[in-house]
């Protein structure tokens, strides 16, 4: 285990490896933030932390849309089924936390999924900002409403920035 640290527009990310795969990408003031001895000795110079790092900084400058990252979230089987599911949400889209319950197996555990959303490790990488509120609001999110919304409008689609009117 080991960690390092990203200066991004979303503040200090704190990115987090065991072996060659990355297990955790942590906000400021992160809700679910582990204890920080679990992350491991704080390094420089790593190869697969760096380019984490870096793919973070071309997504957050809208230059990637995707990850080619390994990536080993641990988590218990449910959470792990639903971060495969956010997975699947395309750039540029959004879902809801019912939808991603039907997926699963009824509506009824929207409010499971919710913490398992909650909880995802991978913010960004694994992308938990994709999933709204069923009236289309912003919802909880681990690294605060601001940094979800500024997620939601870089992945905005062109025509529907031209049509905002603010």
């Amino acid at each position: 285990m080991r960690h390092t640290r990203a200066e991004t527009v979303l503040g200090s990310l704190t990115i987090v490896a065991d072996g060659e795969a990355l297990t955790a990408v942590y906000f400021p003031g992160h809700w679910t933030l582990p204890q920080k001895a679990s992350f491991g000795e704080r390094v420089g110079g790593d190869e697969l932390l760096d380019d984490a790092a870096r793919q973070l900084r071309e997504y957050l400058a809208g230059e990637r849309r995707e990850f080619e990252l390994t990536t080993a979230p641990r988590g218990n089987p449910f959470q792990l089924a639903v971060w495969g599911l956010l997975r699947e949400i395309p750039y540029g889209a959004t879902t809801t936390y019912g939808a991603l319950a039907e997926q699963l197996g009824g509506r009824g555990l929207a409010q499971t999924v919710g913490q398992a959303v909650g909880h995802n490790p991978l913010g960004i990488i694994v992308p938990c900002h994709r999933v709204i509120g069923s009236d289309g609001s912003l919802t909880g999110f681990a690294g605060g409403l601001d940094r979800k919304r500024f997620l939601l409008e870089l992945e905005e689609p062109p025509e529907v920035k031209a049509g905002r009117l603010f």
